[in-house]
């Protein structure tokens, strides 16, 4: 392709996708403004989320903490509890600590451009080309899978986008492609063409406004790309959680404030080792992890949950502790709470239907 035709491409995706934009995209809360807060918001909720799920956590969210400076000086357990069910805990905890950056270092003041974004905690490539974009009109780019798998048919990329090679082949076909006039719009276009039109499994070509400039299309190699890596087999994790009761209160404990679930409550819980007894594993995560001794009796309920790396199949029971003080080892801290209090405290969603049971 020549570089008058390829100019000729980039005018013509441009004038069509916002074209089509602009009459087609959704109303969204998120896109009524161009406030910083409310569009970093937005793209952090949206990670790795569907919008119809996203959606009502993203207006809990602003309901609950309607400014920076409202996340900056909330509790870490409050903000915990309002993302509870959404998964990624990490997200939750980055931004409130890049709000706190934004309030007390930089006296209040957003970054203003997209290399600024990127250094705030948990804001990468992709966040900060968006917020920038969108909020400042910067002409700067964004690449998330939805536009990855829009250019890597409209260019016909049949190398795999998953290589880095390739993901930088396409961080610089879309900043060529955003024009300096609405980047923003431009951006959200590719993401919303990406989401209701140019679909994994079964795209809508015939409903596609830039069809007519799609590579894949002109060849039908459209269900072909794009190339993606294999995926291994998802590893499987068994196990058991002590629901223990004394009293009329329930032990809970709080977990690491790194690494899986930082920061979340949870009933007392471990892996079952091989060839272990679910009785005998709860014994044992409950003297190395507690330091007490519990009797186990019945089932409570059994949970599923699929997380990044691995799935996990949680099986809880009823247990008493009759005496002894609990001491966490691998936890943070404990509390006995009555069956009324648990409501308050921010579960993982593995933990959700054991307390439907309790609740």
């Amino acid at each position: 392709m020549s570089a008058r035709e390829s100019n000729d491409k980039q005018r013509g995706l441009t004038r069509r996708l916002l074209g089509w934009y602009r009459r087609e995209a959704r109303d969204l809360p998120w896109r009524r403004t161009r406030d910083p807060y409310t569009v970093w918001a937005a793209e952090i909720i949206l990670q790795q989320t569907r919008i119809e799920q996203g959606t009502p956590y993203f207006e809990r969210f602003m309901a609950a903490f309607p400014t920076v400076e409202a996340l900056a000086e909330a509790d870490g357990d409050a903000v915990l509890k309002v993302w509870e069910g959404l998964g990624y805990y990490g997200r939750a905890r980055r931004m409130q600590e890049a709000a706190k950056e934004i309030v007390h270092a930089r006296h209040g003041r957003f970054p203003s451009s997209a290399e600024d974004w990127r250094r705030l905690p948990g804001v990468g490539r992709y966040t900060a080309g968006a917020i920038a974009s969108i909020a400042l009109g910067e002409r700067t780019p964004v690449l998330d899978g939805n536009v990855k798998r829009v250019l890597a048919r409209v260019f016909r990329i049949e190398a795999c986008i998953d290589d880095a090679a390739t993901t930088e082949r396409l961080w610089a076909v879309a900043s060529d492609l955003v024009p300096a006039s609405h980047p923003g719009d431009f951006n959200q276009a590719l993401m919303e063409l990406g989401a209701r039109v140019c679909t994994p499994q079964r795209p809508q070509c015939s409903d596609c406004p830039i069809r007519l400039l799609c590579e894949a299309y002109a060849s039908g190699h459209q269900l072909e790309l794009p190339v993606r890596r294999a995926r291994g087999q998802t590893p499987h994790r068994e196990m058991v959680a002590a629901v223990i009761r004394r009293n009329g209160r329930y032990l809970i404990a709080k977990r690491p404030s790194h690494g899986l679930l930082a920061g979340l409550w949870e009933f007392p819980s471990g892996e079952v080792r091989a060839g272990e007894s679910h009785e005998a594993a709860l014994r044992r995560i409950a003297q190395g992890d507690l330091g007490v001794d519990v009797c186990v009796g019945g089932l409570v309920a059994v949970a599923e949950q699929a997380y990044s790396h691995f799935h996990a199949t949680l099986t809880a029971y009823r247990c008493a502790c009759p005496a002894g003080r609990p001491a966490p080892v691998s936890h943070v801290a404990s509390k006995w709470v009555r069956r009324s209090e648990l409501e308050r405290f921010a579960f993982p969603r593995i933990n959700q239907k054991i307390l439907a049971h309790l609740l």
